[in-house]
């Protein structure tokens, strides 16, 4: 049973290495901080998870430790994402020149729109 939780976890490790690296390649072929940070935000998440269950399937007590360590990562990775791509958008960092449509815009204007209807 040891060997086959060994092989398991050395085949999650791998993805979440591989996973880690694509996450790497993605923010250096970005064009702009908003794709950087959804590149790194989403295949860091998985890679890094996928990383620390391998450890936790590798060391079976320390899976408990990892399952709670993943729980923490996959809750505070978006929601730092959400509040750095916020911070960036309001603090007046522009996006690529060739993406035509600002949807966080439009909803900010219909916002303020329905408020002065109200």
């Amino acid at each position: 049973m040891v060997d086959i939780l060994s092989y398991l976890g050395y085949t999650l490790t791998s993805f979440g290495v591989l996973f880690l690296l694509f996450g790497a390649l993605g923010i250096l072929r970005m064009p702009d901080v908003y794709n950087r940070m959804q590149a790194g935000t989403k295949a860091t998440t998985l890679g890094a998870v996928g990383t620390i269950m391998g450890v936790g399937l590798i060391n079976p007590e320390w899976f408990f430790k990892t399952l709670i360590i993943s729980l923490f990562i996959l809750l505070s990775n978006p929601i730092s994402s959400h509040a750095l791509a916020r911070g960036s958008y309001r603090s007046g960092i522009k996006m690529w020149q060739k993406k035509d449509i600002d949807a966080y815009e439009k909803a900010v204007q219909e916002s303020e729109e329905n408020e002065e209807a109200a």
